[in-house]
Order: structure tokens, then sequence, then C-alpha cells
């Protein structure tokens, strides 16, 4: 297993590199992941061990009426990850397609599924919650 897990941003001026994986990881439905992740749903993971390499000073937050935090690169856009209402950017949640390779995480839920897209199908194998986990 590595040591270091290396990301970035599409332009690659924000980088970072963590050393490991919290065990939950879901695909979350909620109306903030879609829009934030322009997507039918965005997949976050806990991290431990982060560094920023690069790009630190190109984040741009956003918080939203709940508090969530928002964190992507002001450069390109890129959507890096989420933080709940008053959490520091230690325990920001990464998106896990900003990860240049293979990382060791699977995901085991699928959450905020009554949000989700009418076109979008749910994985049959994954664990569904209307909201958060139970």
């Amino acid at each position: 297993m590595k040591s270091r897990y290396e990301g970035s941003c599409l332009c690659n001026k924000v980088t970072f590199s963590v050393s490991g994986f919290s065990e939950e990881a879901a695909h979350c439905y909620c109306t903030m992941c879609q829009k934030f992740h322009g997507a039918a749903f965005g997949t976050l993971v806990g991290v431990f061990g982060l560094t920023w390499h690069s790009g630190f000073e190109l984040l741009k937050h956003y918080q939203a009426e709940n508090g969530a935090t928002r964190t992507f690169c002001r450069e390109c856009g890129s959507s890096l990850g989420f933080r709940v209402k008053d959490a520091p950017i230690e325990d920001i949640e990464l998106a896990i397609a900003t990860f240049n390779g293979d990382i060791p995480v699977k995901i085991d839920a699928q959450i905020y599924t009554r949000y989700r897209s009418n076109w979008c199908r749910l994985e049959p194998d994954l664990p569904a919650f209307e909201e958060g986990r139970a």
C-alpha cells in the first residue's frame, strides 16, 4: 500500500496528498452536491494526514445557508471538498475524483437519495438512505 495518495484540481495549481482515508465513503445525492459537482451525485471521503503542496491560496470557500462549506479552486473551478458547519479546513472531505490515481476507497452507501434526479438510477448493491446515514 502506498504511503501517500496525491490529488489536484483541473489546472493542477492546487495539489495535495493524504496518508489515508475514512472507512465510510458515500455517493451523496443532495441538491448541493448535484449543483457543486455538476453531476447526479458527489462522492466525498474523509482523509487523514492531509498536506497542501501548492495552491492553498487559490482555495475559495462557499458557505451555504446550512453552514456547510464547499471548497473549490479559484483558478479552474474544480470542486475539491466539503466541510460540515464550523469544521476547520483540516477536516475537509475531499472529492474522490480529484485524486490522481487509484485509491483504497470502497463506496459503502448512497445518501440523501430522496433528492436524486429522476434520470439517475441508484446502485442496487449499495445501501440507500433517503437522508443521511441511519
